[in-house]
């Protein structure tokens, strides 16, 4: 039998937008019901951001001690996976518990409810034998799952994808990465420098393809003299298990073997069995199209990957406070997507905002580009090993304002601050160019960035 209740909002999905959303309204005092079949919070703290950048941090520091030779005297390293994936365990995950999670929902006053949401109609949900009403909306927040590429064989073999590879507590001899855009490129590193003889595939012509070339060929060279094998360009045909290994064949005829193949080739959203249809909504679409306030239709709001606007965290987290603000009828801003950052975590950090020179240039702006490697810096050159990286910025000409830049570098993501707000608030190069940069500092770069800007012709 099915019962029913009456709910003021239904929130299904309880990734970081899903969540923030329920947690808020139900702290502003509304009767909130939080829908989640999986774990409360989503992938980012148990699969995803958190535990991929301890892994990242523990790596990182492998690399700075094998850079004292020649700097500080010498260093002997010997890796050890046992700290790092119980420091995952311990401190990320919680064994993949997320009852504190649910505690601190519950706590604000929601009602949590473990299972898959279908909406049956306008603000009616079922979840298992429960159907809630919601007087006041639905929001949508189920996120993306794993694309795994249509390659013959592939799906008959024990491949790892990102939750599979932060769960692991051991570390493979050997790893193909079938993908080379952010998470295959941190993951790869990190394993490589762990102690894996690591091969990464990439489809495109070349690694991170939306971001700048530049940044395609530096971090192409990073890895490659860390002992990373990177294949770019090349079509995978076919995928077979060899033995105790898994086999990946190319279109060239090449076959490439590894103990673990990790899948990492983007994500996608999966609300087709969601029931969006009751609602006039497509769910066979893509993302669900939502306005700047982030309404999917009348009575239904949807923040986070399901939206398209960007797959991060911090997205989703942008997107349920303007959710919230419109749903408890407060005035707030609007969603405004000039100036979303990103930041690929190899090392060197690849720190990006806006658009690139290629993207501009397809919207029909007329761009100039500055541009700095970092080594030239004083702080580059104090940094010495591992200070590869470099400043890029995209000016609209007509405009005089930065509508893109990339800050690749030791602590990249950090820098990319500075030109995150620029390109946000509109600020003219010129008046960037007049202002007093910290000496010597990484950002200080973006100055001779600058001024290689303007020594373009405009």
């Amino acid at each position: 039998m099915t019962t029913r209740e009456r709910a003021d909002v239904v929130v299904i999905g309880l990734g970081p937008g899903g969540e923030e959303v329920a947690g808020r309204l139900a702290e502003a005092g509304l009767d909130v019901v939080g829908i989640e079949k999986e774990l409360l919070g989503g992938e980012c703290p148990y699969w995803g951001c958190v535990p991929s950048k301890m892994m990242i941090r523990a790596s990182n520091l492998l690399a700075e001690a094998r850079r004292v030779d020649g700097i500080a005297g010498s260093a002997t390293v010997r890796p050890d996976w046992a700290p790092v994936a119980r420091r995952i365990r311990e401190e990320a995950t919680d064994t993949w518990d997320d009852k504190v999670a649910v505690d601190r929902f519950v706590g604000k006053g929601g009602r949590f409810v473990r299972g898959e949401g279908v909406v049956t109609g306008i603000g009616r949900v079922v979840v298992g034998d429960r159907e809630i009403e919601a007087s006041q909306g639905i929001v949508i927040a189920t996120g993306t799952v794993p694309v795994i590429p249509p390659v013959p064989g592939l799906k008959e073999l024990a491949y790892w994808t990102n939750r599979d590879a932060i769960k692991t507590e051991d570390v493979p001899d050997s790893l193909l990465v079938l993908g080379g855009g952010a998470v295959g490129l941190e993951l790869a590193q990190v394993f490589a420098r762990f102690g894996s003889q690591v091969t990464v595939v990439e489809g495109a012509p070349r690694l991170v393809p939306m971001e700048e070339p530049e940044a395609s060929e530096m971090i192409a060279g990073v890895l490659a003299a860390e002992g990373l094998d990177v294949r770019t360009g090349h079509a995978v045909t076919g995928a077979r298990q060899d033995g105790p290994s898994l086999a990946l064949q190319l279109a060239d005829g090449s076959e490439l073997t590894g103990r673990r193949l990790l899948v990492a080739t983007g994500r996608r959203t999966a609300f087709s069995s969601l029931g969006l249809d009751a609602l006039g909504l497509n769910s066979s679409a893509r993302f669900l199209d939502v306005d700047e306030h982030m309404r999917a239709a009348p009575g239904v709001w949807a923040v986070g990957d399901v939206t398209g606007k960007g797959l991060f965290t911090h997205m989703a987290m942008y997107q349920a406070g303007i959710a919230v603000n419109d749903i408890l009828g407060r005035k707030g801003h609007v969603a405004d997507y000039r100036a979303i950052p990103r930041v690929t975590f190899t090392d060197p950090e690849i720190g990006s905002v806006g658009l690139s020179a290629e993207m501009a240039r397809r919207e029909g702006l007329r761009v100039r580009t500055g541009f700095t490697v970092l080594s030239s810096s004083v702080r580059g050159w104090i940094h010495k090993a591992g200070n590869e990286g470099f400043i890029k910025l995209v000016e609209d000409v007509d405009k005089g304002v930065l509508v893109g830049a990339t800050s690749a570098g030791p602590n990249g993501g950090e820098v990319l601050s500075l030109l995150t707000l620029a390109v946000h608030a509109k600020v003219h190069t010129e008046d960037l160019a007049s202002m007093i940069f910290a000496y010597p500092t990484f950002h200080r770069a973006v100055e001779d960035a600058l001024r290689d800007l303007h020594a373009q012709p405009a």
